[in-house]
């Protein structure tokens, strides 16, 4: 019985460090978010969540403050500005 209980704690000590760990991965691989500060090739960007993470870049290109932006591997991906169409007016009267 003592066996069984400590190989159940160390299944549940297994599981729990490796969900960790793919939290940890993930959050280190790619980061998406607003530029909110550029200092040389550091950038600081304020995910949706209201986080600000400041990472260094291979390169900063064509972005500025303000801009979304995704980073990967320490590359910077402007992301794409939806434009919508523009509404049409109800007619007013009748």
């Amino acid at each position: 019985m003592r066996i069984k209980s400590i190989i159940a704690i160390m299944i549940v000590i297994i599981f729990t460090l490796g969900i960790a760990t793919m939290g940890f991965t993930a959050a280190a691989g790619e980061l998406k978010g607003t530029i909110t500060k550029i200092d040389g090739k550091k950038v600081t960007v304020k995910d949706d969540k209201g986080k600000e993470t400041t990472v260094e870049v291979k390169e900063v290109k064509d972005v500025k403050v303000g801009d979304k932006v995704t980073i990967k591997d320490g590359v910077i991906a402007k992301e794409a500005v939806k434009k919508e169409a523009p509404k049409k007016k109800k007619p007013e009267g009748c």
